[in-house]
């Protein structure tokens, strides 16, 4: 299931209990085996601390750190340079949240069209093929900061 969330549902979202804004970014996947599947992300993301520690990946940068993705809106790491339709993305108020991030990693083009209605193209080319191993990735990085930590 792909959804899409206005800005004024982003909004709603700020003004509800945090028990409610955490339910909604709950993992479900293994986070075990997500790290596995990791190893086909790091050739172009990296998970990085505020701090500066590498928590995973390889330190590359050819994708934005994934530090705190969990709850973030598209488009959202400062300095990093995105297509326009991941900024509009953001702009609409999308957020990773299981179901929108494992939409995104499996198609991530056709995921922006979708929830966007737009017709530009995203600038991810690698596509997670087997759904089971989106969802692991997302509980794996979902270990790594949270919304409003990135």
């Amino acid at each position: 299931m792909i959804r899409h969330l206005s800005i004024a549902a982003v909004a709603a979202t700020a003004f509800t209990a945090p028990a409610f804004a955490d339910a909604h970014l709950t993992a479900s996947g293994d986070a075990a085996a997500g790290e596995s599947a990791f190893r086909q992300c790091q050739s172009c993301h990296v998970v990085e601390s505020p701090d500066g520690e590498v928590l995973a990946g390889r330190a590359a940068r050819t994708g934005p750190n994934l530090y705190g993705v969990v709850g973030r809106g598209y488009g959202m790491v400062e300095d990093f340079r995105y297509s326009d339709i991941m900024v509009l993305a953001g702009e609409q108020g999308a957020i990773y949240d299981e179901a929108n991030f494992v939409a995104y990693v499996m198609d991530p083009t056709e995921h922006l069209r979708e929830i966007t209605g737009d017709n530009g193209r995203g600038k991810m080319a690698y596509k997670v093929r087997q759904e089971e191993d989106a969802v692991n990735l997302y509980a794996f990085l979902a270990q790594f900061g949270g919304e409003g930590d990135s």
